[in-house]
């Protein structure tokens, strides 16, 4: 429920400087909630890279192929406008609780009422053991925009390149680099691309269609080295194929940025722990985007979202948390995905363990259905946005699953071409 006003207005008089932590997606959307409600106390926002807040999807496609729209979230200008002070290379490494400050690498100590924390996640690397000596600077990752200037300025026509990780990221490399005469080869542990989150039967899907594109993939197999050869690297899987590449990129997944939380009393475990309302266990201090653990009570589990409409919509509800709003944060999540001329849209959750039934299945398009627990929990749409704006009403109307999947008892799978 809504605090009375009164409430609101004794909580804002409170809180006359909010510091955000992670000059990030979420990070911005925070700032911009709290302007959008009338804070007028300081806004002091952080951030660990030389770089104006930008937005991090196109860095795997657009911004690799060189013709990018502007990455910034805001001119420049618009952070002066509204009197949020920006903090920028000033990596946060400590955070008192008790006395309400926050130091950064420079030393600079940063006292707070409000403290929003959105660091989002670091690039999780390669293990060192893999790598041989002269490889690693051939290795690259994909995080930040400065990983995106780097990478991009290696990637030529006729150029071999391996992505280790066949998910979201790696995915979407591999379509930019092909479209940019690049040969890609993808390599993931797991059967199939976006495995973990799809299971098989979308994961087959995505297969043939970077196959019919010219991408060798290269699932149920792992790394075993990667050893400098020459002007190349020799990628060696376990069984004992190697490949070749100029360039080497791991697009295994992000780690939460959570490690300067140590002896803070907010609780972490694989993000930072929030309340429903994004509240963290320390008062005053809330979380927000990647880095956030909260449960969501739209689907009645905790998870921790990836994805840029998560990261403005937690970013804007914790700005109103800081400032006395009590209402939980519950969300049906969206995000996509562009890989050749395919857009996957997703909304809702999916796990390989739901009952799936297959809608549609051409070589041009792709609807898959999740359900759980005899309800409709999750829909992809590939090339099929009509379909997306029809399943987005009954997961958040909570549909019987048999009245959507036309079955009674749900197998792991049923598919149905239409």
């Amino acid at each position: 429920m809504l605090s009375s006003t009164s409430d609101l207005d004794r909580r804002q008089r409170l809180v006359k400087r909010v510091v955000v932590v992670g000059a990030s997606l979420a990070g911005v959307s925070a700032a911009e909630g709290l302007r959008d409600r009338g804070f007028d106390g300081e806004i002091h926002l952080i951030g660990a890279e030389d770089e104006e807040p930008y937005s991090r999807p196109p860095l795997s496609k657009d911004a690799m192929a060189g013709d990018a729209p502007q990455l910034t979230l805001h001119e420049p200008s618009w952070y002066g406008n509204h009197g949020v002070q920006l903090h920028l290379a000033r990596e946060v490494v400590s955070l008192d609780t008790h006395s309400h400050q926050v130091m950064d690498r420079r030393g600079t100590v940063h006292s707070y009422d409000g403290l929003v924390i959105a660091t989002g996640c670091t690039a999780r690397r390669l293990p060192a053991q893999l790598v041989g000596p002269g490889a690693q600077e051939l290795i690259f990752t994909l995080r930040t925009a400065a990983d995106a200037r780097l990478l991009a300025k290696q990637l030529h026509s006729g150029q071999r390149m391996v992505v280790i990780g066949a998910g979201f990221v790696g995915m979407e490399l591999a379509s930019t680099a092909t479209k940019l005469g690049v040969e890609v080869s993808v390599v993931d542990i797991a059967a199939t691309p976006l495995n973990r989150v799809f299971g098989d039967v979308i994961g087959n899907w995505f297969t043939d269609m970077h196959r019919r594109n010219g991408v060798n993939v290269r699932c149920s197999t792992t790394v075993q080295s990667i050893r400098r050869s020459s002007d190349a690297l020799e990628v060696r899987l376990d069984s004992n194929e190697r490949l070749l590449a100029d360039i080497v990129v791991a697009g295994i997944g992000g780690v939460p940025a959570v490690d300067w939380l140590a002896g803070s009393r907010v609780a972490t475990d694989n993000g930072v722990l929030c309340r429903p309302d994004l509240q963290t266990a320390v008062p005053g201090v809330v979380a927000a985007g990647d880095v956030a653990v909260w449960h969501n009570n739209a689907f009645g589990e905790s998870m921790r979202i990836e994805h840029w409409t998560n990261a403005v919509e937690q970013g804007r509800h914790a700005a109103g948390r800081l400032l006395g709003e009590d209402l939980d944060f519950t969300s049906i999540p969206y995000f996509w995905t562009d890989q050749f001329e395919s857009k996957l849209r997703f909304v809702g959750r999916a796990d390989p363990s739901d009952d799936i039934v297959v809608e549609t299945l051409t070589d041009e398009s792709l609807v898959a259905l999740f359900g759980r627990g005899g309800v409709l929990r999750g829909a992809v749409c590939v090339n099929a946005p009509r379909k997306l704006a029809l399943y987005r009403r009954a997961i958040n109307d909570s549909t019987a699953w048999a009245d959507v999947a036309h079955v009674g008892t749900a197998t792991s799978c049923v598919t149905r071409t239409t």
